[in-house]
């Protein structure tokens, strides 16, 4: 059947048979999304839209087909293939950033651990000494100064915040220094 005849289908309402016809030329999209690394779905989906933008510019009183159907799909399937692929790559490039700054927050937080831990060694064994007592043996300030022996619970209190400012500066400063 001729291109002209599959027109005159259209024309005439008979667009399931024209369509039909039409189905012919699917391997030739086919073999065109399958050397552009589409697979067989692909093609098929893509030959679906070139079909409904097809039908779409018929139904366009102003629309002449200036060339033959296979022209026409093939050129329709190109650009639909082309834009599938630009907004899969998109959808990829998205994933793949969510990825990487999922790894780079994990980096970020392993790093901020080791400047903390660093910051700790820094403080001398004394102060050491006090945070552990305080954070990881869970004492009590009464306690901690009969351990370490301080006058009063008060004093351990405040050589406590001192170790701890202490800390928290030199963390500060190797924090700074890695960022910049």
């Amino acid at each position: 059947m001729s291109d002209q005849d599959i027109l005159v289908l259209f024309k005439n309402g008979q667009r399931d048979k024209a369509f039909k016809k039409l189905y012919h030329l699917y391997p030739k999209i086919e073999k065109l999304v399958l050397s552009k690394g589409g697979s067989k779905d692909d093609a098929s989906d893509v030959f679906q839209e070139a079909l409904i933008i097809l039908n779409r510019n018929l139904q366009k009183s102003e629309f002449k087909l200036t060339s033959s159907f296979y022209t026409y799909l093939y050129s329709v399937s190109r650009f639909v293939w082309s834009d599938l692929q630009k907004s899969h790559t998109k959808k990829q490039l998205q994933e793949l950033n969510a990825q990487d700054v999922q790894v780079f927050q994990e980096v970020i937080e392993e790093k901020k651990y080791q400047l903390a831990e660093h910051a700790f060694l820094e403080i001398g064994k004394r102060c050491q000494q006090l945070l552990q007592l305080f954070y990881q043996k869970a004492m009590s300030f009464n306690d901690i100064s009969k351990v370490m022996q301080f006058k009063s619970a008060k004093i351990a209190k405040n050589q406590k915040y001192k170790c701890l400012k202490k800390a928290k500066d030199i963390y500060q400063t190797k924090l700074k220094s890695v960022q910049s």
